[in-house]
């Protein structure tokens, strides 16, 4: 937040400082012109500009400066409540703003609302901070003077009005706020569209389509809240979804959105037939459309129609479509699954900014490092750059994998701890690193990061799990390494990964039962060649070679250089007989 000079603020601040002269006044009008400030000078207290007044100021400007935002707030809340002008409570307000302390904040804000109540911006500010302390009560009053006030644009008010409301956790006292601020806009479709939304996030979803179905009633050509309508309908009843669509497309024939969400609704219930002629239909009557061609685009790609969905791609593309690096990256996706890495190498370099940017040039860089010009992707790497420690880390983190696949671990190894003395608790850098130790043998670094990552991130199911599964694949410490990998099953119970942790550390500890079990349910969910070789070693050991086999060769079939895999291959079944 960028705050005016302290000279500003002793010009403009105080309207009855000594005499002025006329070369300072025209200073303030050019400062407060400069920052689109229009007060009305008759209102300002009359406040002689005292030693103390200018000590405060004095040190409030020098804290501010200095990053002590508390020092700051305390001197200008109570320069605010000392001059009574309302240009410097509304300074006091962002200066709060600024902490991040709602507290501050609201004494601030309070300050200002009262010295200038016709501002807007000051009721908004308030209104906002009293949500997100969960004074909902004392908001109320400031919502329905900021409604009464947007008389040419209510509409856009009850819009945004879940925005608004959106810090507060509370969500039925939400719903139950917006209902009351409603009550006067009964013929207004925006405003059931508000109660609709309200209610959805608490989880009345009756209540929430009987307000979208007043909303559709009173403005029927209204196609986001039939979007919505129909969404709502989904949980309750996945057939009213699609009948309702079907119904409204009949008589809105022309709705594209309501359209897209259709065939949303029929590619969930794998009607892909009827899909397809809606996409064709999409496509066939908005040849011009560039967002309607990236759209459809996409909608294939959920279908698994990856040659449409590259059609309309290009299409998009030609017709000018403003996201071009958007675009460009998807093409660069199927390329990628339809095995053509060149041409998805020149659509990743065809991303130039946005979002987007530093993931294509990562996968740019894997798929040169593929291609076995490895120096050069690592350069490619380093040459691109971080703009923040997220990213550091990412690149950091790509690079290890690149590395990874020539299986120079050390280099790994050592590549991670230089990320990690720039940034010392980034969790990939340390899960990746620990991960990397396992294959060292450095079993104590492996402990010490993934212990730092669990208290760091306590709920990371996957630092659980792999701590726990280091624990039993050594034979080790093994009631510690159960306690470990159910703690990460309860965080995430439905990871196959971790299921097969659960069956190798049972296994380990002589429980082949319920070892069997978790493999055969892991192997099911996830037949990855890792939990292969786990199943299958289990198998051979309870006498079921012949199946241990089956499931070993399929695996191979499909990752012949795994080292879980073949290693476990080679200590059962003699070397000839695994090729």
């Amino acid at each position: 937040m960028k705050f005016k000079p302290l000279y500003v603020l002793l010009l403009s601040g105080l309207a009855a400082c000594a005499q002025v002269p006329v070369n300072h006044q025209e200073t303030e009008k050019k400062e407060e012109s400069a920052e689109h400030e229009e007060v009305d000078q008759q209102n300002l207290p009359k406040q002689n500009l005292t030693a103390p007044i200018l000590f405060d100021f004095l040190v409030g400007e020098t804290a501010l400066q200095r990053g002590n935002l508390d020092v700051a707030i305390n001197r200008y809340l109570k320069l605010a409540r000392t001059t009574r002008d309302p240009r410097i409570a509304k300074r006091a307000t962002e200066i709060a703003l600024h902490t991040g302390n709602p507290y501050f904040t609201e004494q601030a804000a309070s300050i200002w609302i009262e010295l200038e109540p016709d501002s807007i911006e000051a009721r908004q500010t308030i209104a906002a901070v009293l949500v997100s302390l969960g004074k909902l009560d004392a908001a109320r009053p400031h919502f329905e003077m900021l409604l009464a006030s947007e008389k040419d644009s209510i509409g856009n008010a009850f819009m945004q009005l879940n925005q608004l409301l959106s810090r507060n956790a509370d969500r039925s006292a939400t719903l139950q706020l917006i209902q009351h601020l409603a009550q006067p806009y009964k013929d207004l479709p925006e405003a059931h569209f508000a109660i609709s939304q309200a209610a959805w996030f608490s989880n009345e979803h009756q209540l929430a389509l009987q307000e979208m179905q007043r909303a559709l009633a009173l403005r029927p050509d209204w196609e986001i809240a039939a979007v919505h309508n129909g969404r709502i309908l989904q949980r309750i009843s996945i057939p009213e979804a699609s009948e309702f669509y079907r119904d409204y497309l009949q008589k809105h024939p022309t709705a594209n959105e309501v359209r897209i969400a259709y065939t949303r609704v029929l590619i969930g219930e794998k009607n892909l037939d009827a899909a397809q002629k809606q996409l064709q239909w999409l496509s066939d009557n908005n040849p011009e459309d560039a967002e309607i061609m990236l759209a459809t685009g996409l909608l294939a790609t959920e279908m698994g129609d990856l040659s449409y969905t590259e059609m309309n791609f290009k299409k998009a593309l030609s017709l000018g479509y403003k996201d071009t690096s958007a675009v460009y990256f998807h093409l660069a996706q199927i390329y990628e699954e339809t095995q053509r890495p060149d041409l998805a190498m020149e659509s990743y370099q065809m991303v130039k900014g946005g979002g987007r940017y530093l993931p294509a040039q990562v996968r740019y860089a894997d798929l040169l490092a593929q291609k076995g010009n490895v120096a050069e992707a690592r350069e490619h790497l380093h040459k691109l750059p971080a703009a923040n420690d997220q990213q550091a880390a990412h690149l950091i983190l790509a690079e290890a994998q690149i590395v990874r696949r020539t299986k120079a671990h050390q280099e790994v190894y050592d590549l991670l701890t230089e990320g990690l003395k720039k940034l010392p608790d980034y969790p990939e850098l340390l899960y990746d690193r620990a991960l990397t130790a396992d294959k060292l043998r450095k079993y104590q670094i492996l402990e010490q990061d993934l212990r730092k990552l669990i208290k760091l991130k306590p709920d990371n199911a996957h630092a659980y799990n792999a701590l726990g599964y280091s624990y039993a694949e050594r034979g080790i410490q093994l009631t510690e390494a159960l306690k470990l990998i159910k703690k990460a099953s309860e965080l995430s119970p439905e990871d196959p990964y971790i299921m097969d942790s659960l069956g190798w550390v049972y296994y380990r500890m002589g429980k082949r039962a319920e070892g069997l079990n978790y493999l055969n349910l892991a192997f099911a969910a996830r037949p990855d060649p890792e939990i292969a070789a786990h199943l299958g070693e289990l198998l051979w050991v309870q006498g079921a070679k012949d199946d241990a086999k089956s499931i070993w060769r399929s695996a191979l079939e499909k990752d012949p250089d795994n080292e879980v895999l073949l290693e476990t291959m080679r200590r059962f079944m003699k070397k000839k007989a695994i090729n």
